[in-house]
């Protein structure tokens, strides 16, 4: 399907895009979209509660739509052919029951909310197509992982316009909905891992005598370095990290202490107490919410 397609309906009328939000998550796919030239700035509509503001500064950064007047807002609701959920959890309830009466039978919903399953989302707004995402922060460059799932409702060409869009701001692994919670652990908490590990890693070297500007710098050139290795290489970590480690080297003892203090293990399970914690919080939101 190619994206003329993609970004058409059956009758070849041009798809439009309501985000109900407008925080840096919506923004970060409304730049994507634009970026990769998906659909036209004329096609999408930006909302929220009362940020007249927000939505203004919005207008005139990307000429898109934006308004909270509350008839335009039902009215672009009732006629969005994507609507994408962008609001904080807290305001889920209201926005939904809200949108419920104004959607139209052949929207398609793209939920960008933490923890919101679809079973909740659909309990709120009835057998609706539901599309939910775990994006990450580094979508808001376009370099994000996103995971994605979906309910039965999504059809084919449904699915192709939701990773069209995905795809704007980074990478789409399309997962089960059993394995998002595990798509938090290891990518949507995963830019602070490694934010942590520079954090230990400037005043390491600050400690060591560097100054603080230099081991910055040296800091984010590494570890921009290492990833780039290993996405143009096509090399496994693993195998990387051998031919980084001389025989009695630098490297390898510094690594000693890593595997000796657990740094490997703490890992692992951080991952999987994000993993276990995003599976609690969207417990939460679901009884918050019925």
């Amino acid at each position: 399907m190619n994206q003329s397609t993609v970004n058409a309906t059956a009758n070849n009328k041009a798809l439009t895009y309501c985000f109900f939000g407008a925080g840096s998550q919506a923004e970060a796919i409304v730049r994507g979209m634009l970026k990769q030239s998906i659909t036209a700035p004329s096609q999408i509509q930006m909302i929220n509660r009362s940020n007249q503001e927000r939505l203004a500064e919005l207008r005139q950064r990307y000429h898109i739509q934006a308004d909270n007047d509350m008839d335009t807002k039902r009215r672009w609701l009732s006629e969005a052919d994507i609507i994408v959920l962008a609001m904080k959890p807290k305001d889920v309830r209201d926005a939904c029951h809200e949108l419920r009466s104004l959607l139209r039978e052949d929207c398609l919903v793209i939920s960008v909310i933490a923890g919101l399953s679809i079973d909740s989302l659909q309990r709120m707004l009835g057998s609706i197509a539901v599309v939910r995402t775990m994006p990450n922060t580094s979508s808001t460059i376009g370099l994000g992982a996103t995971g994605v799932s979906y309910s039965s409702e999504v059809t084919a060409e449904q699915r192709e316009i939701a990773i069209n869009l995905l795809q704007a701001i980074g990478i789409v692994a399309e997962v089960e909905e059993v394995s998002i919670d595990a798509i938090t652990g290891v990518s949507g908490s995963g830019p602070a891992y490694v934010y942590y590990l520079m954090e230990a890693m400037i005043e390491a070297g600050i400690q060591e005598g560097l100054e603080p500007e230099q081991a910055h710098d040296l800091v984010v050139q590494t570890v921009r370095g290492a990833a780039e290795m290993v996405r143009l290489t096509g090399e496994s970590p693993a195998e990387l990290r051998r031919k980084v480690c001389s025989p009695g080297g630098a490297t390898l003892a510094a690594l000693t202490v890593m595997d000796q203090n657990g740094v490997g293990k703490a890992v692992k399970s951080a991952v999987h107490r994000a993993r276990t914690r995003a599976a609690e919080m969207g417990e939460e939101i679901g009884r918050e919410i019925h």
